[in-house]
């Protein structure tokens, strides 16, 4: 038999499947040092292409691992010296806007920030919203079922698919491009693959989901003094602005201080000794007067004694700074080595959660700094720990101090970035045992050989 390589190529084309240094000299994801370990890089240009490669790599029980734009955070798209990376970097056409329908219809490989420019000359807007905006595709999203900066207002991005068509472990297209909002016609096949992160399948076109583009965006950044007055100010603002909220970004004062002090770039808009600081974002369909809405409910929170103080954006740059700064999370590789988490839990249980994360930081560390900030209106939290010496010498310890007390608040510990190598251990802190052997039941039954970002998520036996 010929060696896998030799049928790729003879598949795809030479210019389509990469070897060697070829391989090496790709970088292995965001954040990261280190390059791409395979056999081969294969690109196909079409889902008959991916077909192809999937029934071949079947046929032969080697491993595959899809790659879109490698962003995520939890070792999910990471892979070894054995196994073939399939990358989608050259699906990447838009395939059509519908206007009136309000769809559009893509491939995996787009950039989310090049469909989000595209679908503004039509009026419209793909919310999904992330600072990796420039260098995540959406067959990614779609595989991590990816949050963002919106979610409070449109949801994940399970909320704004409406059809995918993707290949299964053994080439089968499962064609599913509903541009319908309403169907209800049997099982939502679609879900099954949506957060999954290219275990059961490889996602090669979507159908989206656009909303009209708002006429206002109006940005206000404040100053609270405590946990209380920031659920508070939630509710608020949430009735208050009658739908418009859009963001409800909050920073402790660790994260703040560490954004707004040299050498990150952007000055403190307000004073740094409040304990909490909320960049709000309100989008909506009436120009003239949005603005003077955000400042009555600001002025509102003022007089009951919530807000401490507060700047509104009156410019696109000064927009801008203010997301400048939440966006700037790369600042915590100062006190490298640092681990960065993503959990889920109830808003009532924030404040005694994040106190329990520290009490359990200092006494497991004679010296620790935790980084605290979150998209909160929705329960995302996110850490960014540093302790301990040597780079991940310290990792279980300091992912103990995090997640184990989720476990009696009913959180989880994957908000929005999934599960992949990083956090399959702790998956039983989240999800039950009969959940977790259902998982397994659905991947056997749609990879029975295990060729799909194998020992992700969970491990599976293969027969």
């Amino acid at each position: 038999m010929p060696d896998i390589i030799e049928r790729l190529t003879d598949l795809l084309g030479e210019d389509a499947v990469l070897t060697g240094e070829r391989v090496r000299e790709r970088s292995a994801g965001i954040w990261r040092g280190d390059s791409i370990a395979a056999r081969a890089i294969v690109r196909p240009r079409t889902t008959e292409e991916v077909s192809k490669v999937l029934a071949l790599c079947n046929e032969v029980r080697q491993p595959v691992v899809a790659h879109g734009g490698l962003t995520g955070l939890v070792e999910s798209a990471i892979t070894t010296p054995d196994e073939i990376v399939l990358s989608l970097e050259r699906l990447n056409r838009i395939e059509e806007i519908d206007p009136v329908g309000r769809t559009m219809t893509v491939q995996a490989g787009v950039l989310l920030q090049v469909l989000q420019e595209a679908v503004e000359e039509h009026g419209l807007i793909f919310p999904l919203d992330l600072g990796a905006r420039g260098s995540c595709t959406i067959g990614g999203n779609i595989a991590t079922n990816a949050g963002g900066n919106r979610v409070i207002r449109y949801g994940m991005t399970r909320d704004m698919v409406l059809g995918v068509e993707a290949v299964l472990a053994d080439g089968t297209v499962m064609s599913s491009m509903n541009r319908m909002i309403k169907n209800n016609a049997g099982y939502d096949l679609k879900q099954l693959l949506i957060g999954t992160e290219g275990t059961l399948g490889v996602v090669t076109r979507a159908v989206l989901r656009l909303r009209e583009k708002p006429v206002s965006q109006e940005t206000a950044f404040v100053a609270l003094d405590s946990f209380d007055d920031v659920t508070r100010f939630l509710k608020i603002m949430d009735a208050e602005l009658g739908g418009m909220l859009s963001a409800f970004e909050v920073m402790w004062n660790d994260f703040y201080r560490l954004v707004t002090t040299p050498p990150a770039n952007q000055k403190p808009p307000l004073e740094q000794s409040y304990p909490y600081y909320v960049l709000v974002e309100a989008m909506g369909g009436d120009q003239a007067h949005d603005r003077a809405r955000l400042e009555e409910a600001l002025a509102r929170c003022h007089e009951e004694g919530l807000v401490k103080d507060a700047v509104v954006a009156d410019s696109e740059a000064r927009r801008r700074a203010i997301w400048a700064m939440r966006d700037d999370v790369e600042q915590v590789f100062q006190f490298a080595p640092i681990y960065i988490f993503d959990v889920s839990i109830k808003i009532v249980s924030m404040e005694t959660y994040v106190g329990e994360v520290h009490r359990r930081l200092g006494a497991a560390f004679d010296e620790y700094r935790c980084f605290t900030f979150g998209h909160i209106g929705d329960g995302n939290l996110h850490f960014a720990v540093s302790a301990g010496g040597e780079e991940g010498e310290h990792l279980e310890g300091v992912q103990r101090c995090v997640y184990e007390p989720l476990a009696s608040e009913g959180g989880s510990i994957s908000a929005e970035h999934g599960i992949g190598l990083e956090k399959k251990r702790w998956l039983p802190l989240c999800r039950t045992h009969v959940e977790i052997e259902l998982m397994r039941k659905i991947k056997r039954a749609l990879d029975p050989n295990g060729i799909l970002n194998p020992g992700k998520i969970f491990d599976q036996e293969v027969a």
